[in-house]
């Protein structure tokens, strides 16, 4: 019998992921900062057109991109002379299970039966858990998904509830969970009793099924203006959605595009607090995750993620709460598109980029996600105002997270502001040095650091001496 403790099942984290993976994370590691990132990447053993083949079996991809000509036509009406570039959104909500997440479950999932399991885990809250559902449906596996569901007063975030639903609609089994830290202490026991595959949100078949995204963008984009796209707006979490479709841009040689990451700021909440838990209008997108993960991304349930947001992004957005929900409602009377607050994120982030950009540039938003019942942003108004949270229209920038959610009043207020790129890969370098001190760095590790980071050696040579 094996010993089932905390300690014991945390001792053999690397044997599990092996096992439920297929995976020896070891043969690409070289340090303990740097492995063969793009090997790996590649060993999956999947071309570009294997993937939209596979997506295509379980209805994923070749999903919709809309011009939103009257959301544009408004921007334009706040924005300076000549200012004011066409808004374009991918509709993702268009995959089986109304997300893009979808794009990520299908490899796992395809992967699993090729390999002879019976079935699938997952830990998530969030859409990636009713895609993995969605897709291991279609493959005739079995499904265990893993939520952090409740505070300590059996109270569940609404959202999440939703979610809950959808997995169980699929055939899923859904193991509900407090907030704390027990959820992959769970996960690990649970992948060792059943012997499934792990189909975590950061394996590289995750970030892989994520390229379609950015490929479609960019033929989409091509054939109907016959041109790049000048920016590509994207979500920002945990940093697979960005990467896989960055790297899906690049692939189809958009070297010029502008990656642009946006999260929605709930700076003052902790993720893992029991208090917090509640207090947040978002389950994803946010800051709680956007900045621990692009600053170390390594803070997951595999031994080396392949989602790498740093190594991609060439500007950070934050957007309020407040801003989101304000523009969720626009497109929805504007457009006539009914869709989820968290994809409506990056929307937001367009919104602003939109204002400052040429007339004849071209700015996309990379998704959207399902919306209805517990994900709808006027159920999460109403749980806002249920946990004390005051409500109103105003000025976003008085916008408090956890405290007070700011509509604004008009248009012109929706603004964001841009974060300090070099401030967050210099706190990247500082968590690697945490796990391998600086002065230790070989010239292998100072290469993998700055492709990470997305600057020369030369730069991080200098922060490593600011480090020391």
């Amino acid at each position: 019998m094996r010993d089932t403790s905390y300690a014991a099942v945390l001792s053999r984290k690397n044997e599990v992921m092996k096992a439920s993976l297929g995976i020896d994370y070891d043969t690409y590691v070289s340090s303990p900062v740097a492995f063969d990132y793009e090997r790996m990447m590649a060993e999956t053993g999947y071309s570009l057109d294997d993937i939209a083949r596979i997506q295509a079996e379980t209805k994923v991809g070749n999903t919709p991109l809309y011009e939103l000509t009257r959301l544009t036509e408004a921007v334009r009406s706040t924005a300076a002379p000549g200012k004011g570039a066409r808004i374009l959104v991918k509709d993702e909500a268009a995959n089986a299970s109304g997300s893009f997440k979808a794009r990520r479950a299908s490899i796992s999932a395809y992967e699993a039966k090729k390999r002879g399991y019976e079935g699938v885990i997952a830990a998530t809250s969030g859409n990636y858990g009713a895609g993995v559902a969605s897709q291991a449906a279609m493959r005739d596996l079995k499904c265990i998904i893993l939520q952090e569901v409740f505070d300590s007063r059996g109270v569940g975030q609404p959202e999440i509830v939703e979610k809950s639903r959808a997995c169980e609609a699929y055939g899923a089994e859904v193991q509900r969970l407090s907030v704390g830290p027990e959820l992959f202490f769970i996960l690990l026991k649970t992948l060792e009793e059943t012997g499934f595959f792990n189909a975590s949100l950061y394996t590289p078949f995750g970030i892989r099924g994520v390229e379609t995204l950015g490929v479609e963008i960019a033929r989409q984009v091509r054939e109907r203006y016959r041109r790049d796209p000048d920016a590509v707006v994207v979500t920002h979490a945990g940093g697979g959605n960005l990467t896989g479709t960055a790297r899906g841009l690049l692939a189809e040689g958009c070297t010029g595009t502008r990656v642009v990451a946006c999260s929605v700021d709930l700076a003052g909440l902790h993720m893992a607090s029991d208090r917090d838990f509640n207090r947040k209008s978002f389950t994803t997108g946010h800051t709680g995750f956007g900045v621990p993960f692009a600053t170390w991304p390594d803070r997951v349930d595999v031994p080396r993620n392949a989602a790498r947001s740093l190594r991609y992004m060439d500007e950070y957005q934050l957007v309020s709460q407040g801003e989101v929900f304000y523009v969720t409602e626009l497109m929805t009377k504007l457009e006539g598109l009914e869709r989820g607050p968290a994809g409506n994120t990056s929307l937001t982030a367009a919104v602003t980029l939109a204002r400052q950009m040429e007339r004849d540039q071209v700015v996309v938003v990379q998704e959207t996600e399902y919306t209805g019942a517990g994900k709808h942003h006027n159920r999460q108004l109403s749980f806002a105002r249920e946990n004390g949270i005051e409500v109103r229209v105003g000025d976003p920038a008085e916008n408090v997270p956890g405290k007070t959610i700011v509509l604004p009043a008009s248009l012109e207020m929706v603004r964001g502001r841009v974060q300090d790129m070099d401030k967050l890969r210099r706190s990247y370098l500082k968590n690697a040095a945490k796990l391998y001190p600086a002065e230790k760095w070989s010239d292998a590790d100072v290469a993998f650091l700055a492709a990470d980071v997305k600057k020369d050696a030369a730069w991080v040579r200098r922060a490593a001496e600011d480090l020391a």
